[in-house]
């Protein structure tokens, strides 16, 4: 639907002005738009391949990699380290959500819970993951709870840290009103401070899925039987770029993927606020 603007001339004449159709493009046109870059890349990546103008040791051709996946997705391996990486990822991402969530409510609804909590939480936050993974691999060896620990220590804090700040810019006004009308206090939280919150939550969430497969990377290079961080490193080892470039490509699908999904989660549970609407 175009929008017609009017307005008013010195001579007293009415004119109006549309935008022309030429210019707008649908919401079909728009994803397809969104695509058109990396396909362009892959074919360019395939072209300089294919002439000799990239070595196939330092960076086999697309079609190359697709054969590969093909392979291994075959055989079964591809899709046995996949689910694994998965699991661990799905698991950290419960536990350190929770965590985040827990302690984000605490502190934004209690001052007294930020003065014995943040002060901490924010210093555990400034510490990298790998300057921390020597210490882990000491309280849990190298099995699977070092890599779900590490996932859920990343995980945590963006949660944390968004849901903290979406209570805390909550309207007071709205929490007034709510007073008003009678409301009681879970009343309060339930209907007017964690929904006003939830747009920071959210993105709260979409960062801790990017952060969480960056902690699993970390985590599955040490003492890993299984997964994708394992089957790269198992191909360094014999040179296999092809299958290094495979495990790429996948980490950077499942982000897509994953970001996707944050995304329409946001545009379900956020369909009453004006800019996560219908047609946003």
């Amino acid at each position: 639907m175009s929008v017609t603007t009017q307005f008013v001339a010195a001579d007293g004449r009415t004119y109006s002005s549309a935008p022309s159709p030429g210019l707008r493009l649908g919401q079909n046109s728009l994803v397809a738009l969104s695509w058109l870059v990396p396909v362009l890349l892959l074919i360019t990546w395939e072209a300089l391949a294919r002439f000799g103008w990239i070595e196939p040791h330092l960076l086999p051709a697309p079609s190359k990699v697709a054969a590969t996946a093909y392979k291994l997705t075959v055989s079964g391996t591809l899709l046995h380290d996949l689910s694994v990486s998965l699991l661990r990822a799905a698991i950290g991402f419960a536990i350190g959500g929770g965590i985040g969530f827990v302690l984000g409510t605490l502190v934004g609804f209690s001052r007294l819970a930020e003065a014995v909590i943040d002060r901490s939480v924010q210093m555990v936050r400034a510490i990298p993951f790998l300057a921390v993974l020597p210490l882990v691999i000491v309280w849990l060896g190298v099995g699977e709870g070092q890599k779900i620990f590490l996932v859920a220590l990343g995980v945590a804090f963006p949660i944390y840290v968004n849901t903290t700040l979406g209570i805390r810019q909550v309207d007071p006004k709205l929490v007034e009103l709510g007073r008003v009308q009678g409301l009681s206090n879970w009343e309060l939280i339930a209907r007017i401070i964690l929904p006003g919150a939830l747009p920071s939550i959210l993105t709260g969430v979409r960062f801790s899925l990017a952060t969480a497969w960056l902690a699993l990377v970390v985590a599955e290079t040490i003492g890993a039987q299984a997964g994708l961080g394992f089957l790269a490193l198992d191909a360094r080892e014999f040179l296999r770029t092809d299958v290094i470039v495979l495990t790429v490509i996948i980490y950077a699908l499942i982000g897509v993927i994953a970001d996707s999904l944050a995304r329409l989660l946001e545009r379900r549970l956020l369909q009453w606020h004006p800019n996560y609407g219908a047609g946003r």
